[in-house]
Protein backbone atom coordinates (compact mmCIF):
# COMPACT_ATOMS: atom_id res chain seq x y z
CA UNK A 1 0.00 0.00 0.00
CA UNK A 2 1.10 3.45 -0.48
CA UNK A 3 0.40 6.93 0.63
CA UNK A 4 -0.63 10.10 -1.38
CA UNK A 5 -1.54 13.11 -0.19
CA UNK A 6 -2.69 11.88 3.27
CA UNK A 7 -5.07 9.24 1.77
CA UNK A 8 -3.90 5.21 1.38
CA UNK A 9 -4.12 3.73 -2.21
CA UNK A 10 -4.50 -0.36 -2.60
CA UNK A 11 -2.99 -0.95 -6.21
CA UNK A 12 -4.32 -4.45 -6.94
CA UNK A 13 -2.31 -4.87 -9.59
CA UNK A 14 -0.19 -3.06 -12.20
CA UNK A 15 -1.91 -2.65 -15.75
CA UNK A 16 -0.07 -1.07 -19.44
CA UNK A 17 -3.23 0.66 -21.34
CA UNK A 18 -2.07 1.07 -24.92
CA UNK A 19 -4.63 2.88 -26.72
CA UNK A 20 -4.31 5.25 -29.72
CA UNK A 21 -7.12 7.70 -29.41
CA UNK A 22 -6.93 10.30 -26.46
CA UNK A 23 -10.37 10.03 -25.23
CA UNK A 24 -10.97 5.87 -24.82
CA UNK A 25 -7.41 5.79 -22.96
CA UNK A 26 -8.54 8.48 -20.67
CA UNK A 27 -12.11 6.86 -19.73
CA UNK A 28 -10.78 3.48 -19.75
CA UNK A 29 -7.25 4.55 -17.72
CA UNK A 30 -9.67 6.42 -15.01
CA UNK A 31 -12.41 3.62 -14.43
CA UNK A 32 -9.15 1.17 -13.96
CA UNK A 33 -7.45 3.55 -11.65
CA UNK A 34 -11.20 4.19 -9.62
CA UNK A 35 -10.93 0.07 -9.53
CA UNK A 36 -7.81 0.36 -7.78
CA UNK A 37 -5.14 -0.52 -10.91
CA UNK A 38 -2.05 1.14 -10.98
CA UNK A 39 -2.34 2.17 -15.03
CA UNK A 40 0.23 3.11 -17.41
CA UNK A 41 -0.34 4.61 -20.62
CA UNK A 42 0.66 4.32 -24.26
CA UNK A 43 -0.33 5.92 -27.45
CA UNK A 44 2.02 4.44 -29.49
CA UNK A 45 3.72 0.82 -30.15
CA UNK A 46 6.60 1.94 -29.71
CA UNK A 47 5.94 3.30 -26.32
CA UNK A 48 4.13 0.01 -25.39
CA UNK A 49 7.09 -1.28 -25.94
CA UNK A 50 9.52 0.71 -24.09
CA UNK A 51 7.27 0.51 -20.92
CA UNK A 52 7.20 -3.58 -21.64
CA UNK A 53 10.85 -3.09 -20.87
CA UNK A 54 10.92 -1.15 -18.23
CA UNK A 55 8.76 -2.61 -15.98
CA UNK A 56 6.09 -5.46 -15.21
CA UNK A 57 2.49 -5.31 -15.97
CA UNK A 58 -0.15 -8.12 -14.83
CA UNK A 59 -2.27 -7.02 -17.50
CA UNK A 60 -1.49 -5.99 -21.18
CA UNK A 61 -4.83 -4.10 -22.62
CA UNK A 62 -4.22 -2.55 -26.13
CA UNK A 63 -6.66 -1.51 -28.74
CA UNK A 64 -8.36 -3.26 -31.43
CA UNK A 65 -8.58 -0.63 -34.23
CA UNK A 66 -5.10 0.18 -33.08
CA UNK A 67 -2.89 -2.62 -34.40
CA UNK A 68 -1.97 -3.55 -30.63
CA UNK A 69 -1.68 -7.37 -31.59
CA UNK A 70 2.19 -6.63 -32.05
CA UNK A 71 2.53 -5.22 -28.58
CA UNK A 72 0.30 -8.22 -27.13
CA UNK A 73 2.87 -10.65 -28.82
CA UNK A 74 5.56 -9.15 -27.27
CA UNK A 75 4.05 -9.20 -23.70
CA UNK A 76 3.65 -12.54 -23.86
CA UNK A 77 7.69 -13.35 -24.70
CA UNK A 78 8.44 -11.36 -21.30
CA UNK A 79 9.46 -13.67 -18.78
CA UNK A 80 6.70 -12.94 -16.04
CA UNK A 81 4.21 -13.64 -19.07
CA UNK A 82 1.14 -11.47 -18.01
CA UNK A 83 -2.32 -11.64 -18.85
CA UNK A 84 -2.93 -10.16 -22.42
CA UNK A 85 -6.54 -8.49 -23.77
CA UNK A 86 -7.79 -6.69 -26.70
CA UNK A 87 -10.02 -3.65 -25.63
CA UNK A 88 -13.00 -3.39 -28.52
CA UNK A 89 -15.60 -1.00 -28.76
CA UNK A 90 -17.76 -3.48 -30.69
CA UNK A 91 -18.63 -6.86 -29.31
CA UNK A 92 -19.95 -8.64 -32.39
CA UNK A 93 -20.16 -11.97 -32.40
CA UNK A 94 -21.00 -12.94 -28.79
CA UNK A 95 -20.63 -17.05 -29.77
CA UNK A 96 -17.49 -16.81 -30.31
CA UNK A 97 -16.01 -14.49 -26.81
CA UNK A 98 -13.43 -16.84 -25.24
CA UNK A 99 -14.04 -18.45 -22.29
CA UNK A 100 -13.68 -16.06 -19.12
CA UNK A 101 -10.73 -18.41 -17.60
CA UNK A 102 -8.39 -17.93 -20.93
CA UNK A 103 -5.45 -15.06 -20.44
CA UNK A 104 -6.56 -13.78 -23.93
CA UNK A 105 -9.85 -11.80 -24.46
CA UNK A 106 -11.40 -9.08 -25.34
CA UNK A 107 -13.00 -6.69 -23.57
CA UNK A 108 -15.86 -4.66 -24.90
CA UNK A 109 -16.47 -0.99 -24.10
CA UNK A 110 -20.14 -1.25 -24.45
CA UNK A 111 -20.01 -3.09 -21.38
CA UNK A 112 -18.06 -1.01 -19.13
CA UNK A 113 -19.82 -1.82 -16.32
CA UNK A 114 -18.56 -5.06 -16.15
CA UNK A 115 -14.92 -4.06 -17.09
CA UNK A 116 -13.38 -3.97 -13.61
CA UNK A 117 -14.90 -7.51 -13.46
CA UNK A 118 -13.19 -8.68 -16.67
CA UNK A 119 -9.96 -7.32 -15.94
CA UNK A 120 -10.14 -8.87 -12.38
CA UNK A 121 -10.88 -12.40 -13.39
CA UNK A 122 -8.51 -12.26 -16.47
CA UNK A 123 -5.60 -11.08 -13.98
CA UNK A 124 -6.71 -13.65 -11.72
CA UNK A 125 -6.92 -16.69 -14.15
CA UNK A 126 -3.37 -15.49 -15.62
CA UNK A 127 -1.87 -15.27 -11.92
CA UNK A 128 -3.80 -18.59 -11.13
CA UNK A 129 -1.98 -20.41 -14.15
CA UNK A 130 1.38 -18.61 -13.12
CA UNK A 131 1.43 -19.86 -9.78
CA UNK A 132 0.16 -23.52 -10.38
CA UNK A 133 2.56 -26.01 -8.86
Amino acid sequence: MSREGGTRALDLARVLLVHGELAPRLTLQTILQAGGYAVDVAATEAEAVSKLDEGRYALVLTDASFDGYNVLAYARVKDYHPATAVVTSYEGDKKRRPHRATTRMSIYTENLPNLLTDVAELIGARATRRYRV
